[in-house]
């Protein structure tokens, strides 16, 4: 069974921690999932959020997205990935292990 970490990101900080923890779980072949959130949506246009894709599988509060006047597309970010709520609660249902940021 393959290992799966959630990682909820509600704020605008930690970019450079998020990226070392999915290189880390990359490596150990741990399968990541993040969930942005409120703050956390601005991080999608930091130019180092790109280091993201291919090592988890994203997907943002839409509400919190627009609420912060941003725009699509975003690297990694595919339109069914731009979600509600019920997406997060997944998350939290479907991994083994489970960070807040």
């Amino acid at each position: 069974m393959a290992k799966k970490l959630g990682i909820f990101v509600s704020t605008d900080r930690h970019l450079d921690k998020i990226i070392q923890i999915c290189k880390a779980a990359k490596e150990k072949d741990i399968e990541v999932n993040i969930f942005f959130s409120h703050l956390g949506t601005l991080l999608t246009q930091d130019p180092r959020f790109e280091e993201l894709v291919g090592l988890a599988n994203m997907s943002l509060c839409n509400v919190g997205f627009e609420s912060h006047g941003l725009k699509k597309p975003v690297p990694g970010i595919a339109d069914k990935d731009y979600a509600t709520q019920a997406r997060h609660g997944e998350l939290i249902e479907e991994c083994d292990r489970y960070l807040s940021l």
